[in-house]
């Protein structure tokens, strides 16, 4: 029997639950839990703000922990080694996406706390595939998020082949956004941080931005216009997004990883008069997250993580929640 916490219904405090995962698959793995982030996308499936929770929930897609079994057909992972689960737990590893790498765009995942139960639990099951060995030098405790929150900021580096010489804006310097300070400075480019916040300014410079702007100054804005080649977006708000697009230089990219879920106001001649762009991606695939992984080691780039034991979960959600956490929540079991 695994032994987890779930919400059996939205807005109500975790509880302990357990259940029988069954036999193990051919071509899965079992891990040993150690540590799980709680992540934004977390409290969104346990609300059910998306429409798609399925009760009871057991959330948790950024974990951490070692192989406990292998299934028989599962060549490339071994018992008692370090990995990672973010969050896909499974492929159909037949599709065009697939078949080219892109196993993050499979329209057929199994998300890992969408109908399965997730990692705020003694033990997990996965398919291998989705299950990515860590690097020696990555610090388990802070890596959990590294596999929901940095691989969301980091696969846009790699997709959209940004360039060391860009001047790259980041919006919201929170759960994703103090990590893409981090890689983008390491990356070589010119990093602004976006803030409203006065007392995230100071910290933003030594996370890696070398400048920061007011994001609720229309001045400052308006001071910045033709300037960035790539603008990252990690904010789930609306704002005036045709502000931040004459920010960009020709030929640059407004692009989004954060899950705003009110329409794009965009001005269509924005766009079409200096040759912008507007984008979107999810995670990345196992292939990326390793080199992610390998590109963090290098260059020390962690989270910036407050840890709760795994039974002061709820506590733990309601520190997430009060927007004061700096900058991810981890749960130690």
């Amino acid at each position: 029997m695994i032994q987890a916490y779930a919400a059996q219904s939205a807005n109500t405090p975790l509880t302990p639950f357990s259940y029988d995962p069954g036999p193990l698959g051919k071509n899965d793995v079992e891990i040993d839990v150690l540590y799980c982030g709680i992540c934004h996308s977390d409290l969104s499936m346990i609300n059910n703000e998306w429409g798609m929770t399925r009760y009871p929930i057991v959330p948790g897609h950024e974990v951490v922990g070692t192989v406990s079994q292998v299934g028989s057909e599962v060549k490339h992972l071994r018992p008692g080694q370090s990995v990672g689960l973010g969050w896909h737990s499974a492929y159909c590893n037949d599709c065009r996406a697939c078949h080219t790498g892109d196993h993050n765009l499979c329209s057929t995942a199994q998300g890992t706390i969408i109908g399965h139960h997730g990692g705020f639990a003694d033990k997990v099951r996965a398919q291998a595939k989705s299950v990515v060995a860590i690097p020696d030098g990555i610090d388990l405790e802070s890596a959990g998020p590294m596999f929901c929150g940095g691989i969301t900021v980091f696969n846009p580096l790699v997709q959209f082949d940004i360039q060391p010489t860009d001047k790259v804006g980041v919006v919201g310097i929170g759960g994703l956004g103090h990590l893409a300070l981090q890689f983008l400075n390491a990356w070589g480019c010119e990093v602004t941080a976006f803030t409203s916040s006065d007392a995230k300014r100071q910290e933003a410079l030594q996370l890696g931005a070398h400048h920061t702007l007011n994001s609720r100054s229309d001045d400052e804005l308006q001071a910045a216009a033709g300037q960035f080649d790539l603008i990252l977006s990690t904010v789930n708000v609306k704002l005036d997004w045709n502000l931040y697009l004459n920010t960009l230089a020709p030929k640059g990219r407004l692009h989004f990883v954060g899950a705003a879920l009110e329409p794009l106001d965009i001005g269509v001649f924005n766009l079409i008069g200096a040759q912008r762009s507007v984008s979107g991606s999810p995670v990345g695939s196992p292939e990326v997250i390793t080199q992610m992984l390998d590109f963090a080691r290098l260059h020390e780039i962690k989270p910036v993580v407050e840890v709760f034991p795994m039974d002061q979960v709820n506590e733990a959600i309601a520190r997430l929640e009060s927007g004061d956490a700096r900058y991810r929540v981890v749960l130690k079991r």
